[in-house]
């Protein structure tokens, strides 16, 4: 990914989430029955307050009025990312990307839910969690090739190892003998 992709990723996953995922919370909080004005009370502040942070070292999700929630990770210890989303997801564009790290845990580390864009934010994130990074022009050098002396000198010092080992096999089966 060039540089101006993964800001670009970074700039979206900076914002809140998108406004389609709060439509997917009501619509989910349908399903309640008579406690759809609480549940989509709590939904609709969940989803107001949910805010994205990436930084050079990781990635934090916080959310919350009363019980304020922040989950900071750091991108070297991401072990694996997953990308789900189920139908009512799909019809409004939305994935989840959920991130698990080495804390023993079963589920998830982090969820990041609301993106449209969810399989390049988990293209940056593995590029992250692998420490990939952009390197300038200047410091892309050609490698030299291997010159003749090297592998004489190699060749050299393979004979020297080989004669080493067959006097080291003499002497073993002569101790042998004599015990």
């Amino acid at each position: 990914m060039t540089s101006e992709n993964s800001q670009a990723v970074v700039a979206v996953i900076a914002e809140r989430p998108d406004r389609a995922l709060l439509l997917y919370y009501l619509l989910g909080s349908l399903v309640t029955g008579p406690f759809f004005p609480i549940v989509a009370t709590v939904m609709y502040f969940r989803y107001h307050t949910m805010r994205y942070r990436v930084s050079e070292d990781g990635i934090s999700m916080s959310w919350g009025i009363l019980f304020r929630r922040e989950i900071i990770i750091q991108f070297t210890r991401i072990q694996d990312i997953h990308l789900r989303s189920n139908v009512v997801e799909r019809w409004f564009g939305l994935g989840r990307i959920l991130i698990q790290t080495a804390s023993g845990s079963a589920g998830a580390e982090m969820t990041l839910e609301g993106h449209k864009n969810f399989e390049a934010i988990r293209d940056f994130l593995y590029q992250e969690m692998r420490g990939v990074r952009d390197e300038p022009e200047l410091a892309r050098e050609p490698r030299p090739a291997h010159s003749l002396a090297d592998e004489t000198n190699l060749a050299g010092a393979l004979r020297e190892v080989a004669a080493e080992l067959r006097e080291i096999r003499r002497t073993l089966q002569a101790r042998g003998h004599q015990q």
